[in-house]
């Protein structure tokens, strides 16, 4: 089941049709948090048709709003979808290629974090949350999307990932399994497309966008002497998002795309 919040803004607005995403269609899982806001509008303003989802239907009706009014014209809607039900999840990728007649990109932004002082405090109750936010709803739209972006010339599924999946802390165990395990599943799928290509290269591609933390205007509001190192702004990840359909899918395919410094 989902709930379907739909807007376009025509009203005395025209669409330009010279954007670097225009006519593509793109879904992004997790729409309604900051950095779904930032995605939104980028994809929005560069002529996507964007279609977000979110489990909080308020935040995702503040994004969809947001993105359509930074680009008059903009086709910009969004679901409320259980993206833990792999039933679902499939028929939100079914709804989108049928009404739009294309799928051109997943962008998985679906996020959550627990954690401990140190490793022994370690609840195994934040692994059972974060498999569900980080990974299992990874599996499903990796799952419901992937013949659908193969049938695209552009088609990408973008996973955003931390740095502490390459290099977890003490207290961060559950977290950094769970990004690992998730970005291994991203791969897996990417190797999916190579082997799909043949020997012209894969026609769709995976990757993996990684990023220390993130950060927004109001984290900033906040927290005013806070220094925020090694953190990636909110608009500077939408914009590598927008970024990686300019390159060609063999370039991106199976990569790791790092926006902080490497650990």
């Amino acid at each position: 089941m989902s709930d379907r919040v739909q807007n376009t803004a025509s009203e005395g607005k025209n669409v330009a049709n010279n954007g670097s995403l225009s006519g593509a269609v793109i879904a992004v899982a997790g729409a309604g948090g900051p950095a779904g806001h930032a995605v939104l509008v980028r994809l929005a303003e560069a002529g996507a048709v964007v279609v977000g989802a979110d489990n909080n239907p308020e935040r995702l009706a503040e994004a969809v709003d947001a993105a359509r009014y930074a680009r008059g014209g903009a086709t910009v809607t969004g679901e409320t979808v259980d993206l833990l039900d792999l039933d679902s999840t499939r028929a939100w990728a079914d709804r989108i290629e049928k009404e739009h007649g294309r799928i051109d990109g997943l962008v998985h932004l679906v996020g959550g974090w627990r954690g401990s002082a140190t490793f022994e405090e370690t609840s195994l109750a934040d692994w059972d949350l974060l498999e569900k936010l980080l990974i299992r709803t990874v599996q499903h739209t990796s799952l419901a999307f992937y013949d659908g972006l193969q049938r695209s010339d552009r088609g990408r599924y973008l996973l955003i990932s931390a740095a502490g999946a390459s290099k977890p802390t003490a207290g961060n165990a559950a977290y950094s399994a769970s990004k690992a395990a998730a970005e291994a599943w991203t791969l897996a799928m990417a190797d999916g497309f190579r082997k799909a290509g043949g020997e012209a290269g894969p026609r769709a591609a995976a990757a993996i966008l990684v990023v220390k933390a993130l950060v927004h205007d109001a984290m900033r509001a906040e927290r005013p002497n806070a220094k925020f190192a090694g953190f990636t702004d909110v608009k500077d990840l939408a914009e590598a998002i927008e970024g990686v359909w300019s390159k060609p899918a063999a370039e991106v395919n199976g990569n790791r795309l790092w926006l902080t410094e490497k650990p």
